[in-house]
């Protein structure tokens, strides 16, 4: 079992440092002949493969899926130079439709994929761009903080009676007679009772407040997705600086500590702290600044493979500070990527490396879409 994990992720590794992304396609042709003859074939094959890299494309991302466009033609003169390998995983001939489908899976040469889009980009040969600054953090739950509910209720009590009452009388009465008068005398006793009769109502209701969770990140160091980040950037030509090196030329002004203290404490900055970023990268003559997180999830099990798998969440976005009032040109995420390894810490890495390069990937598209410099 140890042997296989291990082998596993040598594959990984060398996977990613040969750049080879695998994606599957599928074709159908049209056929004239009474059965599929080899020609045919061959067409559902390579129609197939291009499926495969707009499937590729497509889950790269909106921006670079709309750049495919631009060397579909390119692909098609020397698939070879962009295919690596391609495998048949299905075939289907309809002969009462005179249909041939084909299901394919392929290796691409990622790195010439990009190269070919950046030539046929006309901002990325019109030359050298602008500089652009940025500040990714990486982070991870510290603390979180749960509330219990609050709770009001609300009692409503509406009483009502009746009563009823009996009275009963008894007396005498009692006479003389004297010589020269005649006297009388009475007396009388009376006895009451009295039933009450009571009816009460209750109204009752209320509502619950459940506060939204709290949670306060610590930042993981990045140094080496820094270097990620700067490679795929000044791939698009674009001369790329770390925002630390931009902060002692801002007289002061903007400060990395203040950004990273921010996303300790939440997803935004305040509006404070972003006035300080783009005061200071106007200082130091910086137009674009790219700013964004990437958030680590718990460790798992990969469940295909038997590794740790972490799980990052990202969210990044490219501000011009070219204009009067600063414009986001550029925006990537949330999104989810993953990655594995025998260990938390090689499987948090690899999916850190992976988040860095599809968002950084994804904002350089968009930006050379907008034909940015």
């Amino acid at each position: 079992m140890k042997l296989t994990l291990l082998m596993a992720a040598l594959l990984a590794t060398s996977a990613a440092h040969a750049d080879v992304v695998t994606a599957k396609g599928k074709a159908s042709v049209k056929y004239t002949e009474r059965s599929v003859n080899a020609e045919s074939k061959e067409r559902a094959v390579f129609a197939a493969q291009m499926k495969a890299i707009e499937m590729y494309f497509a889950e790269a991302g909106d921006a670079q899926a709309e750049n495919l466009d631009a060397i579909r033609e390119t692909i098609r003169k020397d698939p070879e130079r962009f295919i690596l390998e391609s495998t048949t995983l299905q075939e289907d001939d309809r002969t009462d439709l005179h249909q041939y489908t084909a299901v394919v899976r392929v290796s691409l040469n990622g790195s010439n994929l990009r190269n070919a889009l950046k030539k046929a980009s006309p901002v990325g040969a019109a030359g050298e761009k602008s500089q652009l600054a940025f500040v990714l953090v990486s982070r991870q739950v510290d603390a979180q903080t749960s509330f219990d509910a609050r709770v009001t209720k609300r009692a409503v009590v509406t009483a009502n009676g009746q009563a009823t009452a009996s009275r009963s009388e008894k007396g005498s009465e009692g006479e003389a007679v004297g010589a020269s008068k005649v006297s009388t005398n009475a007396n009388k006793n009376v006895k009451a009772s009295y039933a009450v009769e009571r009816g009460v109502t209750v109204e009752t209701g209320g509502s619950t407040v459940q506060r939204a969770d709290q949670s306060t990140w610590k930042l993981i160091p990045s140094q080496n997705l820094n270097s990620v980040i700067t490679q795929i950037f000044k791939t698009s030509g674009y001369r790329v600086v770390d925002a630390a090196f931009v902060e002692p030329m801002t007289n002061g002004t903007f400060k990395v500590a203040e950004v990273e203290n921010d996303y300790r404490n939440g997803n935004d900055l305040k509006s404070g702290t972003l006035a300080t970023v783009v005061n200071g990268m106007r200082i130091a003559k910086v137009r674009y600044v790219a700013l964004g997180t990437l958030d680590v999830g718990q460790a798992g099990t990969d469940p295909a493979t038997g590794l740790m798998r972490v799980a990052v969440t990202a969210n990044a976005k490219v501000l011009d500070l070219g204009q009067g009032i600063p414009e986001t040109v550029a925006v990537a995420g949330p999104a989810q990527y993953a990655g594995t390894g025998p260990t938390e810490d090689e499987a948090r890495t690899n999916a850190l490396k992976i988040a860095a390069q599809t968002v950084s990937r994804e904002l350089t598209s968009q930006l050379a879409n907008a034909g940015l410099r």
